[in-house]
């Protein structure tokens, strides 16, 4: 086989056209493709890199508030517990004062109960130590019981008050001092001349005496003198006496 120049100059030239054919029509986008496709490649793994970032940071993000949350569950449990315990302390406190203000009243409804029954018991008792003492006055009552008891009414005119003592002075401006004399006996003209005379040396002004007599007395005598009464007799001592067991309650 013989060589030929041209036809080897030839094919070298065919040669070189056919590769800026295929760096033309084939590399050169095939290079752009592989670049673009590169390019996507790394956009891609960037994005990728970009959202485990961000995934790391929300799950970083997520952790923390869940322990946050759970701190503040904790903290929550805490007060709640320590609020529930205060709130029993402060009703037990409120249950204990209450049930002492309860003892208080028990003790003092208690007590007034007490004192009403002694008071009841004791009221009865002067009741029933009027009652026997009238029985007993009655029975012991007599003429001589009443004539001792105007002695004492009569002393009792040597030491009148002074009040009293100026209260007869003043009936003494009257032109006529009406007296009033009960007795549950009749007195004598002996004893009624001592009782005036006694009297007129008190009130210098005529007298006019009235005797009357009255059983209920039981024994002595009552003056009413105006507005003023003296008591000597037995009835008006039963009468303090009961007025005494009424005025106990």
């Amino acid at each position: 086989m013989e060589f030929n120049l041209s036809t080897f100059i030839l094919e070298i030239f065919n040669f070189l056209i056919l590769i800026w054919i295929l760096q033309r029509l084939f590399y050169k986008p095939l290079l752009e493709t592989i670049a673009k496709r590169k390019q996507f490649i790394d956009q891609s793994l960037a994005d990728a890199k970009t959202m485990k970032q961000q995934a790391e940071e929300q799950r970083s993000l997520y952790e923390n508030r869940q322990k946050l949350w759970e701190q503040e569950k904790q903290t929550a449990l805490a007060e709640l517990h320590q609020q529930i315990d205060v709130e029993r302390r402060a009703q037990l406190t409120q249950l204990n004062a209450d049930l002492e203000q309860e003892r208080q009243k028990a003790k003092v409804t208690l007590t007034r109960q007490q004192q009403d029954l002694q008071q009841q018991a004791e009221k009865q008792a002067l009741l029933n130590g009027a009652r026997f003492a009238g029985m007993l006055l009655k029975q012991a009552a007599s003429p001589e019981l009443e004539a001792q008891l105007f002695a004492l009414l009569l002393d009792h005119l040597k030491t009148l008050p002074e009040a009293c003592t100026l209260c007869l002075q003043m009936m003494g401006t009257k032109k006529s001092v009406p007296i009033k004399i009960t007795s549950a006996y009749q007195l004598t003209d002996e004893l009624r001349l001592q009782l005036e005379q006694k009297l007129s040396s008190l009130i210098n002004s005529q007298i006019n005496f009235q005797y009357h007599q009255d059983a209920e007395l039981i024994a002595g005598l009552r003056m009413d003198i105006g507005a003023w009464v003296l008591n000597a007799n037995l009835q008006h001592e039963l009468t303090g006496f009961a007025e005494i067991a009424n005025g106990s309650e």
